[in-house]
């Protein structure tokens, strides 16, 4: 992927000491991302000011917890000096930019005018907290958020003090961010773009001593015409290491094997396979197998083919997805000389992330689960690993399409084959908002209909429905003791986790 850039003469790499900054002032502060830089940098005691459209939880929450002024809507005088506790009237000494802020946005349009440093979040990032730390940077279509949490948890653990920025509320760290003294910092790289004035992919910024590559797949289908332009940035990523860095790559996947070959460093393979007897290609040097649900978790065999080490894990992660995600972890850190046994010890008092097989509730026996998974290959392995976790029970599956990609017909029949495997399912609408390809055509939307019509002819029980009412009446309806709701979205899917815990407490109460 070319190095695209919007503009003439930007001047966004004018340096600034980050010694002697005073307030950072963030334009589009409710992000992820941006949030959580946001509060790294009011940590250690720089004001930071910020501005947005409305802000929701999580990150409205953590703003206010950390004592973030934010302004609501984006105007230049959002820049203008602001008095800090000492009664000091501070101008921004470093603006930073979201990549959710257009090139038209009149606070950016300002920031770039005023002759302040400004920089991109993931430049921003790098430059404020990462530089002078070896950066093991976590990439992939799938699974980054678990896996760069997990990775820096096991440091945290085994007394390494690692620093933390992830995509998503860790249970682990009770946050988003952590600032540690030991060498590593890990961090989630997307291949989204940076900034409307840098088109490049997020990762890119990162320079990564350790990268860990988990999938590549079709997916931000809003700036990716196909695979073969997603396989370009990840290409440009692998080519891009030092010939001193390393690749941990999850070898069992064709697009992670194709963007490889330009390499200069180390690459070291890893997977994972649900039973001894499936086939281990021959470039995976690390393999987790024997998968065994019990009480305690999900009991696997770890072998390290170059070392002829192996181990017996318990995992509290359930699904072979993430105990490869485990196992590319586990490889990444013994080439940093943590040794395996006690990453193996440390494993079992894995929290995760929020929204990632995070338990809402329980009532009228039904136990209601929510998840991040949103393209179906997630949703394949999600539904996979909570019949694992839940033997026994029906597994009830609810999906809302809402990314730019996952509305589109073309994920249709993976969609169909990745909720086989669910009892029960039911999809919401996508909604009759156009969806536009990166060339501006509108493209053809996913049928929730079709979907659930082609399950329905497969035995399913499956429905689409086009309000979240109606898809909390059909669960309650059908329920059994022991079922378990899976709610998948990236979104907020209407607040159903709520509705649908207060629908069955009700229906178990009136005994209907």
């Amino acid at each position: 992927m070319s190095d695209e850039r919007v503009g003439d003469d930007l001047d966004h790499q004018q340096p600034f000491d980050a010694g002697a900054l005073r307030r950072v002032h963030f334009v589009a502060v409710g992000g992820t991302g941006m949030g959580s830089l946001a509060g790294l940098v009011n940590a250690r005691g720089i004001l930071v000011t910020g501005s947005d459209k409305k802000l929701y939880p999580p990150m409205s929450t953590a703003l206010a917890d950390w004592g973030i002024n934010v302004v609501e809507g984006f105007d230049p005088a959002h820049l203008e000096p602001v008095t800090d506790q000492a009664g000091v009237a501070l101008s921004p000494d470093l603006i930073v930019i979201g990549n959710a802020v257009r090139a038209d946005n009149p606070e950016a349009v300002a920031a770039i005018a005023s002759g302040v440093p400004y920089r991109s979040f993931s430049d921003a990032l790098y430059e404020l907290a990462i530089s002078d730390r070896h950066s093991i940077t976590v990439s992939g279509t799938h699974g980054k958020t678990t896996t760069t949490n997990l990775a820096a948890h096991l440091l945290l653990a085994t007394g390494r003090d690692p620093s933390l920025l992830v995509g998503g509320i860790s249970l682990d760290f009770d946050g988003s961010f952590r600032e540690g003294a030991g060498p590593a910092f890990v961090v989630e790289g997307d291949e989204y773009d940076t900034a409307f004035f840098d088109k490049t992919p997020k990762f890119l910024h990162y320079h990564p001593d350790t990268l860990i590559l988990t999938s590549v797949e079709f997916d931000h289908a809003d700036i990716y015409r196909d695979l073969d332009h997603v396989k370009s940035a990840f290409r440009e990523l692998v080519a891009g290491m030092a010939p001193t860095a390393r690749i941990v790559a999850a070898v069992t996947h064709d697009g992670v094997r194709d963007v490889l070959g330009g390499a200069v460093c180390e690459v070291i393979g890893y997977g994972a396979s649900r039973g001894a007897a499936e086939p281990r290609p021959k470039a995976a040097d690390w393999w987790g197998s024997e998968l065994t649900p019990g009480d305690q978790g999900l009991t696997f065999r770890l072998e390290d083919r170059r070392g002829g080490r192996s181990w017996d894990v318990t995992s509290p992660l359930f699904g072979v997805h993430n105990i490869e995600n485990i196992v590319g972890v586990f490889a990444a850190l013994d080439g940093l000389d943590v040794p395996v046994e006690e990453l193996v010890a440390a494993l079992v008092a894995h929290q995760g992330v929020k929204r990632r097989q995070e338990v809402r509730g329980v009532a009228a026996g039904v136990t209601v689960i929510d998840d991040f998974a949103h393209h179906p290959t997630a949703v394949k392995g999600t539904i996979e690993a909570i019949a694992q976790r839940h033997p026994g029970g029906r597994v009830v599956a609810l999906l809302e399409p809402r990314t730019n990609t996952s509305r589109r017909a073309i994920f249709q029949d993976d969609y169909v084959r990745a909720l086989s495997e669910a009892d029960r399912v039911a999809i919401a609408e996508v909604g009759d908002d156009p969806i536009y390809s990166i060339t501006g055509e509108v493209t053809e939307c996913l049928s929730a209909s079709v979907v659930a019509e082609r399950l329905r002819a497969q035995g399913q029980d499956a429905a689409a429905f086009a309000e979240i009412d109606e898809i909390v009446d059909w669960v309650v309806a059908g329920r059994r003791e022991g079922d378990v709701v899976l709610v998948m979205s990236n979104g907020a899917f209407g607040g159903i986790w709520g509705k649908l815990l207060a629908a069955l407490k009700l229906a178990a109460e009136q005994g209907t």
